[in-house]
């Protein structure tokens, strides 16, 4: 069941976060909505312009729309991943998508009200939800970068006026994230006194994390031993910051780099275990498996993991 992404917001708000999830071909789709109706978490499924452009988006919507009909328990909103002002139109007038992000944070912040707040005028019309981004996360992300010298976080009182002024529905925060997979050195974690702060200014408005991947250790140690030459020093966000996080306003959490991961190693290992197939159906098939195993594993720890009754009562008693 398709429902807004506001609904999913206003059951989970200060409780927990829902898991935003990045896909770009079947096996990805299939094994989001397995591993989130065997947890019993509602989510939302995130496309990106870049895996709109990859797959075409009349395929993916169709993938999604298939999906649904196999897993009839699944609740998702559908969301535009940053996008640009084009992009956001083009989603809001297909009647497909539940929200938007409109990322104009390269802008200067007066530019990125009036860019937000267009988009905002437009999506409302329909009945859909924007979210907007302040603040400069580092990293890569498509074909946005940001090195970490031009990074920023995210400053409160901003967050104020321009939640004010451009009407936007939520807001990606830079509270200690970054896109990719090279986050992190040492011990840095997110910025609780940033998280909490905004929320205090402006509370009841759903606080957006992004580059929320874990980088977990294992999956690249795996990937390293089976070929790959990633850096062994990458590092992400700790999983049990998570929860905390949810229960100071941050209420959907962005996880791509993770699952991308888990692709790279189940690949890499078939193959080096057998190099002499060529049939891609095996380690798909795995991969599905491995990726529902995934995102389980993520939504117990957001805490959406056995809230799935609750958000169909919420849905379906309007």
């Amino acid at each position: 069941m398709i429902v807004t992404t506001a609904e999913l917001f206003k059951v989970a708000y200060g409780k927990y976060a829902v898991g935003a999830y990045n896909v770009n071909n079947m096996e990805q789709i299939l094994g989001l909505f397995k591993g989130c109706v065997d947890s019993k978490a509602p989510f939302i499924i995130q496309l990106s312009k870049g895996s709109r452009k990859y797959a075409d988006k009349r395929m993916l919507e169709a993938l999604i729309r298939t999906a649904e009909v196999i897993y009839p328990d699944a609740i998702f909103a559908v969301h535009l991943d940053h996008g640009d002002e084009e992009t956001c139109y083009d989603c809001i007038d297909s009647g497909f998508y539940s929200s938007v992000m409109i990322d104009a944070s390269h802008e200067d912040f007066a530019t990125n009200v009036a860019i937000t707040k267009r988009v905002v005028e437009r999506a409302h019309a329909k009945g859909l939800s924007v979210e907007a981004e302040l603040g400069k996360l580092g990293g890569v992300e498509e074909d946005i970068q940001v090195d970490e010298g031009h990074a920023c976080l995210t400053q409160p009182e901003e967050a104020v006026d321009f939640v004010k002024q451009s009407g936007c529905d939520s807001l990606a925060a830079a509270i200690g994230t970054s896109h990719g997979a090279y986050k992190f050195k040492g011990h840095q974690s997110l910025h609780f006194n940033v998280i909490k702060s905004i929320q205090e200014k402006i509370p009841g408005t759903p606080i957006v994390m992004h580059g929320s991947s874990s980088v977990p250790k294992e999956e690249v140690a795996r990937i390293n031993a089976a070929g790959g030459t990633l850096d062994p020093s990458a590092c992400g966000v700790d999983e049990n910051e998570y929860l905390p996080a949810a229960k100071l306003g941050v209420t959907k959490i962005n996880i791509d780099t993770d699952g991308r991961l888990v692709w790279t190693r189940v690949h890499r290992e078939f193959f080096r275990d057998k190099p002499s197939d060529f049939d891609f159906r095996p380690p798909g098939t795995t991969f599905i498996a491995e990726y529902a195993k995934f995102i389980a594993h993520k939504n117990e720890k957001l805490g959406s993991a056995g809230q799935l009754d609750a958000v169909r009562a919420a849905v379906t008693k309007k």
